[in-house]
């Protein structure tokens, strides 16, 4: 029996917007948290990373939104049965996204208490990701169970996991070494090299750590996710290319550009996005056809097929009405001279 292409086409672009977010939320989140480390320095990494974040940490936002209106929108089951699984976690970062954007706006409007503010954004800002990614480890099996036909985590397991803690670990590593990638790029498009070189050093320290906790996360998975890391095996040529694109974007941060300075940020951000590419899309591949193992697959979450059709006019209609003003977002606020060297003193 031929299965069809409408669940794979549904499941694949939720998890393309998922990645984007995820490349996206950690390069926001992390910026306001170099915003604060740097807030009181001479350095203008604090600048630079504000800089980027006045325009930006809203745009973060609407692709969350997306994410969430897509997941509800095709898989009604995996949004049911996700939300009462993890409830908790998610009230949490809601709770944290919330406090977060009150606080940046206010810091940017409040003088008298922007210190306090920066703190209180900043570190909001570095437990988001790390929670959201806590997730994940969740769907791969042991961590749910059924009362009466309901979904339920288990709670204190989730607390207990070092599964989780490695996770959560990969996410901080993950944003930091990303945000600190992004920013160095930034302030090379600034042409401020002294935010720049902090940066730069920030990406250095962050880079094999993210590598490291990723490899250990992926062989520290609960019995349970046992069939999860057979699967990943069969994609262990997808993880190659990825150590070889990190390999390269690393090194590219000592390689000299014409003027002799030292570092091609935009090269290393280029090929860190691939490597985060292979690695996720090998990892959801493998993940399929469960949403959440064993109890929910692609097919049994999946909406109508004529609702389906609907959403997917929706959304078309939707990203190209967005997708020019991503466009112009970007020319005005991270290529534009005007604005980079705008706040250069």
């Amino acid at each position: 029996m031929v299965q069809p292409i409408e669940p794979s086409i549904a499941i694949l672009a939720v998890w393309v917007v998922l990645y984007i977010y995820s490349l996206a939320g950690s390069i926001d989140f992390g910026a306001s948290f170099w915003a604060m480390v740097h807030a009181n320095q001479e350095t203008q990494a604090g600048r630079i990373a504000n800089r980027f974040l006045s325009p930006t940490w809203e745009v973060t936002n609407t692709i969350l939104v997306l994410l969430v209106v897509m997941t509800i929108g095709f898989f009604p089951k995996a949004a049911y049965m996700l939300g009462n699984v993890l409830i908790v976690p998610v009230s949490i970062i809601l709770l944290l996204i919330t406090v977060r954007s009150a606080f940046m706006v206010f810091a940017f409007s409040v003088e008298r208490y922007r210190k306090v503010l920066q703190i209180v954004s900043g570190l909001t800002a570095l437990f988001i990701p790390a929670l959201l990614i806590s997730a994940l480890p969740v769907t791969q099996g042991g961590f749910v169970q059924m009362i009466q036909g309901q979904a339920a985590l288990y709670f204190g397991k989730w607390l207990t996991s070092p599964s989780i803690y490695l996770y959560i670990l990969f996410g901080l590593s993950s944003e930091l070494f990303l945000s600190s990638l992004f920013l160095a790029d930034y302030a090379r498009e600034s042409d401020d090299d002294s935010a720049y070189e902090v940066y730069q050093r920030y990406a250095v320290l962050f880079g094999p750590i993210t590598l490291l906790v990723a490899v250990l996360a992926l062989y520290t998975l609960e019995p349970e996710a046992a069939w999860l890391l057979d699967r990943l095996l069969r994609y262990k040529m997808w993880y190659v290319w990825s150590i070889i694109a990190f390999l390269i974007g690393y090194v590219s941060l000592w390689w000299k550009t014409k003027d002799q300075k030292v570092g091609r940020p935009r090269v290393a951000m280029v090929f860190v996005v691939i490597q985060y590419a292979l690695a996720t899309f090998a990892y959801g591949a493998a993940h399929l056809p469960y949403i959440v193992y064993p109890y929910l697959t692609v097919d049994q979450a999946f909406t109508q097929i004529n609702t389906f059709y609907s959403l997917l006019k929706v959304f078309t209609i939707g990203l190209a009405i967005l997708l020019p003003g991503f466009v112009i977002h970007w020319r005005l606020f991270m290529k534009d001279k005007r604005y980079l060297e705008g706040e250069k003193t």
